[in-house]
């Protein structure tokens, strides 16, 4: 029999490199939320590598990602490549990514032909460097459903799809991988048995796709483009001139190289236009390592080239990309230290579960503008589909997704990247000057995934927090746009989820909202959702309008009165809210009319009026009642975002007890430090979010104001070193400050007996973000029985 045997060494680190050197860092595993057989049951999250808020993040590849699929699943046993991947999210489309995989003898440029088998057990993913080793034989045909099963404990049998070689089997050798915003740094060591020409292979397009490859052997290069965009049909902006382009710059001299289509490979040509198409380099046979920078842009093979050189240039070692990217992530997370955790279960360490939940937060928006010699930066906008410049020191931001991270992602960046924040809110507003409307969910583009105009709440979280480094005018200008004019065609459109081919969805069923107060179930697709979330959008525009001193005052009138509108959903003869038709009747079906949720969950989908809400049912106790059935029956769906904020009603009510118990409950069932640890969708951090917010003991149940509802605080002491510009909204005071939350007793006992800010007591559960920022200590005293304290 004979074997293919690739064996590869793609970071072969010392232990004089301080790439494994302890640090805070050592509690984040990417791999949570790797794992899960179906979408809606999958956390959506790769073992990424790339700095905080990158433009691109690299990946091991052991699937073909797509729309509802991501290019990594902790339970394949086949690594396929390494890719630059821009699909912020499991239900998003891919943009202009690239393919690496080296190997030895035979190029094998399909997917399912280039498949070698790795070991968990020898898997290592870190937010800086990704390692792994990698047996030796090539799984031919197969795809990512080899599981563990088929290729068993990474010991590959011969057999069935077997090829001839010319080298012994039974070798192995490691894997890594590091990047930095723009470029990746990839090594390969090639073991010394192997007698046949090492090679990589560089896939540009993947079927019904036409890309670019040139090979340029004087300068070691194999440079093209790749005009995927998965989501194209989504939306108005079509972007036409879309490409992802690349660079890719190798440390060894091609012995031979060639490109191929599809699984035809022309030998000694450089240079291919084609569908489905890549590019492949070969060296001597006694090459035992080849080091590759990727540089990707979304402007130019120049300007990715110049990404390369700025970032990694070719000098650069592997140590020194791994050290620099790690210092990017320790620069965030070891602000945070935490004393006082129960680890008695490592599958449920709070502190993997905490920093990783960090680590994904900070990775959303991405920045997608691109560096220059200069010091300027420029981006591509899809929505002009034109290159920009941006103002020197600032970026362009893109991946919006709204509906999920405006309830907790955003009030968390005002806190840990506070420097960001008032240049996120200038990226909307472009947005806006370009396109007549904020975005919904804008990847690359606008998409109207989702419903509603909840830009509106980032917005006015940002100025409640006292960022106003931005346009009020203009953000004045856009929020009343969305709550004011209907989109083009809404009374023709029923605007469902993912309707191709549609103009900006905004308020789909303004038309009906403004006029009777509620968006018709027989004329538009989710139409009770889209109600409740108008009149929380409502009240956000009203507090953007507080910002502005020439607001209408009629205008802001009319938004607080319509902030009501959730009140005509409220049938008192079930007790629910209830989509209604264009002639006042109920819904048909009381299921019907809801948005990734059902009745139950959007009954209580009231942020910014709870003792409104309480009225409805007829009192505190009412609704107090109606939640215990709520979590009690089963019905809280924390998987899916309109949950999040449901268990914190408890202490808005004025029960915090009850809340206590119902978030530890949900923190423990819903969050672990396995590759399953996350029950939904991450959602560009909005998972991650509440959990983080949950630990410290408070969250943002109302994020268009201020204020932070108390629960539980799970650990007994939190030390964070606030970046600068956290207390400021964002401008440079040339300081940090410093906030010691203790609890002590927290991880057995979750219940709050008093709680002091600075030595003053505090009696309502409620805190707001000034006095958090500002503080030096917080102090919760705890207890293992329920207390009164916070009960009204």
């Amino acid at each position: 029999m004979y074997l293919l045997p690739l064996l590869l060494l793609l970071a072969s680190i010392t232990s004089q490199t301080p790439i494994h050197a302890p640090s805070i860092l050592d509690h984040v595993n990417p791999l949570i939320g790797s794992y899960g057989t179906t979408p809606n049951g999958n956390g959506g999250m790769i073992p990424s590598v790339s700095p905080p808020f990158a433009m691109t993040r690299w990946t091991p590849q052991t699937r073909e990602n797509f729309i509802s699929q991501v290019p990594y699943g902790d339970s394949d046993r086949l690594l396929h490549g390494f890719q630059a991947t821009h699909q912020p999210a499991i239900w998003m489309g891919e943009a202009g990514s690239v393919v690496l995989m080296p190997g030895v003898g035979t190029v094998r440029p399909l997917f399912e032909d280039r498949g070698l088998a790795f070991r968990k057990e020898e898997e290592r993913s870190t937010p800086y460097v990704y390692e792994v080793r990698l047996d030796s034989t090539p799984r031919l045909g197969q795809d990512w459903n080899a599981t563990a099963e088929a290729v068993g404990d990474g010991e590959v049998p011969g057999g069935a799809g077997a090829v001839p070689g010319d080298v012994e089997a039974g070798a192995n050798g490691r894997a890594s991988l590091t990047a930095d915003a723009h470029v990746g740094h990839l090594r390969f060591d090639f073991d010394t048995a192997a007698v046949s020409s090492p090679w990589v292979f560089v896939q540009a397009t993947r079927r019904n796709w036409t890309g670019e490859v040139r090979i340029d052997h004087e300068r070691q290069e194999v440079s093209g483009y790749n005009p995927e965009r998965q989501d194209y049909r989504l939306g108005p902006d079509k972007a036409p001139s879309f490409k992802g382009y690349f660079v890719a710059r190798f440390s060894q001299p091609f012995e031979s190289y060639g490109t191929a289509v599809g699984n035809e490979t022309v030998h000694g040509s450089s240079h291919a236009h084609d569908n489905f198409t890549g590019a492949y380099v070969a060296f001597a046979p006694s090459t035992t390592r080849v080091e590759v920078r990727v540089g990707v842009s979304y402007i130019s093979v120049e300007q990715a080239r110049t990404n390369l050189e700025i970032e990694i240039p070719d000098r650069q070692t592997f140590e020194t990309t791994v050290h620099r990217v790690k210092s990017a992530w320790l620069e965030k997370l070891d602000r945070v230290h935490i004393e006082g955790v129960n680890g008695t279960d490592p599958d449920h360490d709070p502190r993997k579960i905490f920093y990783t939940g960090l680590f994904h937060a900070l990775q959303y928006p991405n920045d997608f503008s691109e560096p220059l010699p200069s010091g300027d930066r420029v981006f591509y906008s899809g929505y002009t589909d034109r290159v920009h410049h941006a103002p020197r020191g600032e970026g362009y931001y893109q991946s919006w997704s709204i509906w999920d991270t405006y309830r907790a992602e955003h009030s968390l960046l005002t806190l840990f990247a506070p420097e960001r924040v008032n240049n996120m809110m200038r990226s909307l507003l472009q947005i806006f000057d370009w396109s007549g409307w904020l975005p919904m969910w804008a990847n690359l583009v606008e998409t109207n995934i989702m419903i509603a105009t909840n830009a509106d709440v980032v917005l006015a979280n940002a100025l409640t927090r006292g960022f106003r480094d931005f346009n009020v005018s203009k953000a004045w200008d856009a929020v009343s746009k969305d709550a004011f004019t209907p989109p083009d065609r809404d009374t023709e459109l029923l605007y469902y989820d993912r309707e191709p081919d549609t103009p900006y969805e905004a308020r789909a069923g303004l038309t009906a909202y403004a006029e009777q107060g509620w968006v018709s179930n027989d004329r538009w697709a989710e139409s009770g959702s889209r109600t409740l979330d108008y009149a929380f959008n409502d009240f956000a525009c009203a507090v953007v309008g507080t910002y502005y001193a020439n607001a209408s005052a009629h205008d802001l009138a009319t938004l607080n009165a319509r902030s009501k509108n959730y009140a005509h959903l409220w049938n008192n003869q079930t007790q629910f809210m209830h989509a209604r038709n264009a002639n006042g009747s109920w819904a048909a079906d009381p299921s019907w009319g809801w948005t990734e949720g059902d009745d139950w969950v959007y009954t209580f989908d009231v942020m910014h009026d709870v003792p409104g809400l309480a009225k409805l049912f007829g009192g505190r106790s009412a609704l107090r009642d109606r939640l215990d059935v709520h979590f009690h029956q089963g019905h809280n769906e924390h998987s899916n975002e309109p949950s999040h904020h449901v268990p914190y009603l408890y202490s808005v009510l004025g029960w915090p007890a009850r809340a206590a118990e119902t978030i530890r409950a949900i923190a423990w069932e819903n969050y672990n430090a396995t590759s399953g640890g996350l029950s939904g969708n991450e959602d560009l951090g909005q998972m991650s979010a509440w959990y983080v917010f949950s630990a410290l003991g408070f969250y943002p149940v109302n994020p268009a104001s201020d204020e932070y509802v108390v629960g539980s605080p799970f650990f007994e002491k939190v030390e964070i070193r606030w970046p600068d510009g956290v207390a400021s909204g964002g401008r440079s005071t040339g300081q940090d400050g410093k906030l010691v939350i203790t609890a002590p007793g927290a991880p057995t006992k979750p219940y709050v007996r008093s709680l002091k800010v600075d030595g003053r007591e505090v009696t309502k559960p409620v805190l707001n973000h000034g006095e958090i920022v500002r503080a030096r200590k917080i102090e919760f005293a705890m207890s293992e029985t329920p207390t009164s304290w916070g009960v009204y």
